[in-house]
């Protein structure tokens, strides 16, 4: 919980981000790059209680033969909607359980967040090599 000028705002924790939600087929192209982008990323900032907006691209070789379904990704994201998280932690943990759902070892995931308080943020974890 977050508190600002005798308000506070409640937010969830890390448990509710639910990667049982993310869903892949089976795919045989280890050669082929994949991007998948979105502008719909959102999260809680966990020192302001305040919404954190992001793009997000996620970029990726089928390595482990795998693709990740798309509305599976979605629902997925929306998991984090009411989560706690700072910026570089939603990256890490985006990234974590897509190299688990994927078993690809070329992987990576940027965040690009929305400006807040002059500042903006990208994050990136993981490479394609």
């Amino acid at each position: 919980m977050a508190k600002a000028e005798g308000k506070s705002f409640e937010f969830l924790d890390e448990s509710h981000i639910d990667p049982s939600l993310l869903e892949v087929f089976d795919f045989d192209s280890s050669k082929q790059y994949i991007k998948t982008e979105t502008d719909e990323f959102s999260a809680v900032c966990p020192f302001s209680g305040l919404p954190d907006i992001a793009y997000v691209k996620i970029e990726y070789f089928p390595t482990g033969h795998k693709c990740v379904e798309l509305k599976s990704l979605k629902y997925y994201f929306v998991s984090f909607r009411n989560v706690g998280i700072y910026q570089e932690a939603a990256t890490k943990r985006i990234y974590s359980d897509l190299l688990s759902a994927l078993g690809s070892k070329q992987l990576m995931v940027t965040t690009i967040y929305n400006i807040r308080g002059g500042f903006q943020t990208t994050c990136v974890e993981g490479s394609l090599d």
